[in-house]
């Protein structure tokens, strides 16, 4: 039975759930956790595409975007009323209850088209982290002119076994500490990679060349070329902010009092300056250090070699982090199959026992479909070791409905702007100018799969 809201009764919230217990602190873990990832590391390489004029005002741009809209889907989690109305517990269902059934569908295929895309990126990513690890020691023992190639097949298993045990995690709710650990470790090897960019600039002849405009056009780099490169950076910068696809889950997950979206805005608000601050940072400072040559990621892709034993545990912070980011954003697509699964069987009890082990609770459904999802998703990672190239095109393809379109469509819904009005034009001109950063980022996206393809080898991903 519901009750009214701020009521404890038997420890449940108003709508008979058990009382959530999130708080500021761990939504603005799991919103660092979703939005700095192993990317950060690769801005540098943005920059140098970008130069030091547009890649600034990139981030900046993005990250006051992403801010905004932000403040505007937190205000979706309760329908009608921002803080007294009817909870929305995920992005589908506030599309649903603003926007109507065919808008809801089409923000189904978006939302869970790019959680799945970001967990195999991540595979694919941490695997590379792996690789990197033992690489950098085979450089230390070696040389540095040594190739140390080695075949990443069995990253990809070692990471899908941690998944597998992580993914037995029941819910969204359950999932604060590992956020917590995973945005501390985000923090960990984004102040490594500014700490070794400061000691490279610090250097005796450690200046390198860089450009307010980025890489200039020439006999190295011709027109058409920069052109892909600087679309495939612009796309990099906008989905690196890409976190709204979570973010009413992680709303979710807080307790009722004070109202949750006051505290969710306060949390984007923390979230999204933490993140671009450090992207900042990491960006200058690798861009300075590097110059136009910066590698796509300085610390798998060697833009240092020594301390080895320092790059080591950069690169083993990439991995506990992903390992983390990897539930965060899959949880609420684990969420929708099985409630979807319920509902269509509701007197199957393989689908709905749970068995007690200790203080753990055990659905026979959940961990064998969970575990097959994760062998699944490792497989498509071993096959398409380039799949990089299509998480990009998804993220290109659902930044502009999932960060823009539909929490502002949602907004004009649920305030009534007048059609034509100052604001409604506005807003209308800031999604369209979205919409084309989004296609220019897909046509980048698509040309590095077309490049990837030629050279591609089955079963055959080396670092």
């Amino acid at each position: 039975m519901s009750m009214e809201k701020g009521d404890s009764n038997e420890g449940y919230d108003d709508d008979g759930r058990v009382k959530r217990t999130g708080t500021l602190i761990s939504a603005s873990a799991h919103i660092i956790t979703a939005v700095i990832g192993s990317g950060v590391l690769s801005l540098a390489w943005c920059f140098g595409q970008l130069g030091w004029i547009a890649g600034t005002a990139s981030l900046m741009v993005f990250a006051v975007i992403t801010w905004f809209t932000c403040l505007l889907l937190s205000d979706c989690y309760r329908s009608p009323d921002p803080v007294t109305g009817t909870r929305n517990y995920n992005y589908m269902q506030a599309v649903k209850a603003n926007l109507g059934g065919l808008q809801y569908k089409l923000c189904g295929i978006a939302q869970y088209g790019i959680l799945i895309g970001a967990t195999i990126g991540y595979t694919i990513t941490a695997a590379i982290s792996m690789a990197a690890i033992e690489r950098s020691n085979c450089f230390h023992k070696s040389g540095h002119h040594k190739g140390c190639h080695t075949l990443n097949n069995s990253y990809l298993l070692i990471f899908a076994i941690i998944e597998i045990v992580l993914s037995q995690i029941p819910n969204f709710h359950k999932l604060s500490l590992i956020s917590i650990v995973a945005t501390i470790m985000s923090f960990t090897y984004a102040t490594i990679g500014i700490a070794l960019s400061i000691a490279k600039i610090a250097e005796e002849g450690g200046h390198t060349r860089t450009s307010l405009t980025g890489i200039p056009v020439g006999k190295d780099m011709p027109s058409v070329d920069k052109m892909w490169t600087t679309f495939s950076a612009i796309g990099d910068i906008a989905f690196a902010y890409s976190f709204c696809p979570v973010l009413l889950e992680i709303q979710d997950t807080l307790r009722s009092s004070p109202p949750e979206n006051k505290v969710m805005k306060r949390a984007s608000t923390v979230g999204v300056s933490a993140s671009t601050l450090f992207y900042m940072i990491c960006g200058t400072l690798g861009y300075a250090a590097f110059g136009n040559d910066a590698p796509g990621n300085y610390l798998t892709g060697f833009g240092f070699y020594e301390p080895f034993w320092l790059i080591d545990f950069g690169n083993l912070c990439i991995v506990i982090h992903l390992l983390g980011a990897y539930q965060v954003y899959i949880q609420p697509f684990f969420a929708f199959v099985e409630n979807w699964s319920k509902e269509k069987w509701p007197q199957n009890k393989f689908i709905t026992i749970e068995y007690s082990l200790g203080k753990y609770k055990i659905n026979i459904y959940r961990l064998a479909w969970r575990s097959g999802y994760v062998v699944l998703a490792t497989l498509v990672a071993m096959i398409f070791p380039f799949f990089n190239s299509f998480l990009g095109l998804i993220g290109a393809a659902t930044f502009w409905p999932l960060t823009v379109y539909f929490p502002i469509e949602m907004y004009i819904s649920k305030a009534k702007i007048e059609k034509y009005s100052f604001t409604w034009i506005w807003m209308k001109v800031l999604s369209l100018a979205c919409l084309t950063v989004s296609l220019v980022a897909a046509a980048g996206s698509i040309r590095g799969l077309v490049v990837s393809v030629e050279t591609f080898k089955l079963f055959h991903s080396v670092s």
